[in-house]
């Protein structure tokens, strides 16, 4: 498990330390994106929209390599391909993820 000093900045409204949100609050939200926009974790695309004052952009499959979402339980970094392969849980710590930001990768991630 990575200090919280040591985890990347994570944007958001309402955050707490697991990385939820005034959007996304249940006990299992708990990732944050980076956008690929502008290099920022943000706790879901509404922060970012938000905050950010500029459009979103997808991760492009090509880029699928690169870390992108953040474990808010311990703060391990996944890719892409590691975290839609994950299964809805950290495979650092197994924390549970929300297994219903599935219907929202398109949002993130280049459509398959």
């Amino acid at each position: 498990m990575k200090d919280t000093a040591d985890r990347p900045l994570v944007r958001g409204l309402d955050l707490d330390p697991q990385t939820r949100c005034a959007h996304w609050h249940s006990e299992r939200d708990i990732i944050a994106i980076r956008m690929r926009c502008c290099g920022t974790y943000f706790a879901c695309r509404e922060c970012h929209d938000v905050l950010a004052g500029h459009d979103v952009q997808v991760w492009p499959r090509a880029e699928w390599n690169q870390p992108t979402v953040l474990c808010g339980a311990c703060g391990h970094e996944l890719t892409v391909h590691e975290y839609l392969a994950c299964d809805s849980r950290c495979p650092d710590c197994a924390a549970a993820f929300n297994p219903g930001c599935k219907t929202h990768h398109h949002l993130y991630f280049e459509p398959l």
